[in-house]
């Protein structure tokens, strides 16, 4: 088994498209769009396979509270091969005006990561 993809609920689906495209390299379908429903979808895709679904529907909006714990899903995490990786992608994050949670360290538990914050909240932890 493996997990296939993740599915992101988004406000802005271009804007998110374009972050994780620019920061993760991943590729993207066309866009999807159901009129009825008034859904909206993209899928990313990394070099492994693993998938993200961006998705907008106009009334989805604001249900999570990002100043106060959440249940569910708490972060996922991307693995870019090194902690020199780990480092310059963190850097560059950090120098296109983004949010930085945790920088590049090695955790309790063996990880070598930094935590950031991607342009609508969620957290993605990039690791070795």
């Amino acid at each position: 088994m493996r997990i296939e993809h993740l599915a992101i609920w988004v406000n802005d689906l271009e804007k998110m498209r374009a972050f994780y495209l620019d920061f993760f390299h991943l590729t993207s379908n066309e866009k999807y769009y159901n009129p009825k429903k008034e859904f909206s979808s993209y899928f990313l895709t990394f070099p492994s396979g693993a998938r993200i679904e961006l998705m907008h529907r106009p009334e989805v909006t604001g249900f999570l509270n990002q100043d106060k714990a959440n249940f569910g899903l708490a972060h996922f995490a991307v693995s870019v091969g090194s902690k020199e990786q780990v480092d310059e992608l963190t850097d560059r994050l950090r120098n296109s005006g983004y949010r930085i949670v945790g920088e590049p360290r090695t955790t309790g538990d063996g990880y070598y990561e930094s935590v950031i914050s991607d342009p609508e909240g969620n957290l993605v932890e990039i690791t070795i």
